[in-house]
């Protein structure tokens, strides 16, 4: 069984999003391991200059490379990164353990995203669109995507 992980930044704050995630959460435990990992967010002050956002984002860029396991096939979702569609993910989510890898990290970044060296780690950087999602509902449309690839993978009767 192929060992998931989500590493985060930030923890969700809305009961509605924390419901959906741990809906999807229980709905993933037929299919994987699943393990979500909260990092604390920077602090960073209302309007912050260029040198502070680069500083927060390497601190917690710190913070997630120490918890993303080594042999992990790590995914860090960011703007530049390739789009997938569901059945394509599903496909990535069938080839990892083939290829002899049993972990996958999916990273979340805070609301400034991702620094280099998280991005420079990932083995595959997905964009989920083109357009700008808060980071605690893209962790509910990753989680729903991730269950749908497993449908697909299994033939369930979920993904249309």
């Amino acid at each position: 069984m192929l060992n998931v992980a989500v590493l985060c930044i930030g923890k969700l704050k809305e009961r509605y999003l924390a419901e959906a995630c741990a809906e999807y959460q229980k709905r993933l435990a037929a299919f994987c391991k699943l393990e979500i990992i909260e990092l604390p967010e920077c602090k960073l002050p209302d309007n912050p200059s260029e040198k502070q956002i680069a500083a927060g984002l390497l601190k917690e860029g710190e913070l997630i490379l120490g918890k993303i396991p080594r042999e992990a096939f790590a995914i860090p979702l960011c703007i530049e990164g390739k789009m997938l569609a569901s059945p394509q993910l599903a496909d990535k989510l069938r080839e990892i353990p083939l290829s002899g890898r049993s972990q996958l990290a999916f990273i979340i970044g805070g609301s400034f995203g991702l620094s280099e060296a998280v991005k420079a780690r990932g083995d595959l950087k997905l964009s989920m669109s083109p357009m700008t999602f808060p980071h605690q509902l893209a962790r509910v449309m990753l989680l729903e995507q991730v269950y749908r690839g497993f449908s697909i993978i299994s033939h369930a009767k979920y993904h249309k």
